[in-house]
C-alpha cells in the first residue's frame, strides 16, 4: 500500500523539521526528500531567516512592467470608492470598472480584478477572514487505469421529495471504470447505515486499494490526520482512505461529473417519495452501467470495462503490519499510549488499535496507524504534532 504524499508547503516544512534534528548527512537526507542539495539549503536559509513565512511560495510579480496601471487612474479608482461611500452607495469593481468606461480621459481601463487588487490594497475592501490552515496530504494521486484501483464516493447535496422528507443519496463509483455501485438515498448521513451499505458493496465486488472522498461526515473528522470510524475500519481493511483538498471538488471531478448526470435524469424535478426516488436512482443506475456508452471509455459501457476485485473482504481483517524496525503501542481506552512512562494522547478513534512508531532522531518520533502518518511524538512534552504545529513550536 503507497504511503501517502504531502503537499508543497507540508514537505518543505517536514523536510526543515528533519534537517534541524536529524543526524544524516544533508545530502542523504536531500535525497530521500527527492530534492537538490542547493534547493534543500535555500528552504533551510529562508526557514532560519523568516520562519514559517519563508516556507510559503514567494511573489513572481515581476519587478517592472510597461502597462501597469498609472497613479492618476489609481486615484480616479479611489476617488470614485470615496464618493459612492459617502452617499452610502458602497461600489465594487464592476461599478466602478463602468464608470471609467465612460470617462474619456482613460485609454486603458484596467480589468475587474485590477481593480479589486487596487482597492484591497488601500484598505478599500475587507478582505475575507483565512480558514485556519490544517496539515493536509495534498492532492490526492491520480486514478491508476485499472479498476478496483481507486473507488471514489461522495454524499450528493440532500434535496427533498415530493412529501418533504429530505433525502441524502450516497453514490460509489469505481474511478478507472466509472462503474456506479451504489445510489442509495438515505434519510440522514449516518454512520452505521453507511458502514452496512459499504459492507456490502465489499461483499459483492471485493475490497479496492483506495476511496476517494471529500473531507465532509462520515469520511473524515477534525481528529488526528483527519481520520474518522469510517476510514479506520478502511484502514483496518487494507483500503487507503484518499481525501481530497478542502474546497477542491475538481480533485474528484469524474464523481462529480456523474453527479450532473445524476440530478438532471432523477432529480429534476425529486420523485414523489423516497421509495419512488430510490426505484428513479436504480433506474438510472442499471442505464448509467449497463447501456450508456461512455466517452472516457472508448464509447464502451462501464460494465463492460469492470471486473470484481481479487481482493476478497473479510468480517475479521488481519492485523496492520508494520516494518520491523517499528516500535508498537495500542491505545487504551483512555485514548492514550503508554511511552517512557508516560501516556500520550493519541486520539479516542483510535481505542483499541495499535500504532507505530519509528525514531528519526534523538527523542523524536513519526508515529503511523498503518500508512497514515499521524504525525511526530516529541519526547520534550510527550505530545503528537503535526506538520504545522511541529513547525510553529520551532519558530
Amino acid at each position: 500500500m503507497p504511503w501517502r504524499t504531502a503537499s508543497v508547503e507540508t514537505a518543505r516544512a517536514r523536510f526543515v523539521i528533519e534537517a534541524g534534528i536529524s543526524d544524516l548527512s544533508h545530502a542523504e537526507l536531500c535525497r530521500r526528500h527527492g530534492i537538490s542539495r542547493p534547493t534543500g539549503y535555500k528552504w533551510i536559509e529562508r526557514y532560519e531567516a523568516e520562519k514559517l513565512k519563508g516556507l510559503e511560495d514567494r511573489s513572481h510579480r515581476p519587478r517592472s512592467c510597461p502597462h501597469v496601471t498609472s497613479e492618476p487612474v489609481i486615484q480616479r479608482i479611489l476617488e470614485i470608492r470615496k464618493h459612492r461611500s459617502v452617499q452610502r452607495d458602497t461600489w465594487g469593481a464592476r461599478k466602478i470598472r463602468r464608470e471609467l468606461m465612460d470617462d474619456p480621459s482613460i485609454r486603458a481601463v484596467p480589468s475587474r480584478d485590477t481593480i479589486h487588487r487596487i482597492l484591497v490594497r488601500h484598505g478599500c475592501v475587507d478582505e475575507r477572514k483565512p480558514r485556519r490552515r490544517r496539515d493536509h496530504t495534498g492532492p490526492p494521486l491520480p486514478i491508476p487505469p485499472q479498476p478496483n484501483s481507486t473507488w471514489t464516493a461522495d454524499f450528493k447535496g440532500e434535496f427533498r421529495t415530493g412529501d418533504h422528507k429530505l433525502c441524502f443519496p450516497l453514490t460509489v463509483q469505481d474511478g478507472h471504470s466509472r462503474f456506479l455501485f451504489a445510489c442509495e438515498g438515505m434519510l440522514r448521513l449516518h454512520l452505521e447505515a453507511t458502514l452496512r451499505r459499504f459492507r456490502r458493496l465489499f461483499q459483492e465486488y471485493g475490497l479496492p486499494q483506495r476511496i476517494r472522498t471529500d473531507n465532509g461526515h462520515p469520511f473524515a473528522s477534525r481528529a488526528i490526520a483527519g481520520l474518522s470510524k469510517l476510514s479506520i475500519w478502511w484502514i483496518s481493511l487494507g483500503i487507503l482512505p484518499e481525501l481530497i483538498q478542502p474546497g477542491k471538488p475538481q480533485q474528484n471531478g469524474r464523481h462529480e461529473r456523474m453527479h450532473l448526470t445524476l440530478k438532471r435524469r432523477t432529480a429534476s424535478p425529486p420523485a414523489v417519495s423516497l421509495p419512488a426516488q430510490q426505484r428513479a436512482f436504480n433506474r438510472f443506475r442499471r442505464v448509467y452501467n449497463y447501456e450508456r456508452p461512455h466517452e472516457a471509455l472508448q464509447m464502451e459501457t462501464p460494465a463492460s470495462v469492470y471486473r470484481p476485485s481479487e481482493r476478497p473482504f473479510t468480517a475479521r481483517p488481519e492485523a496492520l503490519e508494520y516494518p520491523g524496525h517499528f516500535e508498537l503501542r495500542r491505545v487504551s481506552g483512555d485514548s492514550t499510549l503508554r511511552w517512557s512512562r508516560r501516556k500520550v494522547f493519541v486520539s479516542s478513534l483510535l481505542k483499541g488499535h495499535v500504532v507505530g512508531l519509528e525514531q528519526i532522531a534523538d527523542g523524536v518520533w513519526s508515529v503511523y496507524f498503518g500508512p497514515v502518518h499521524l504525525g511526530w511524538l516529541d519526547e520534550t512534552d510527550y505530545r503528537i504534532m503535526d506538520v504545522l504545529d511541529r513547525v510553529r513550536r520551532r519558530s
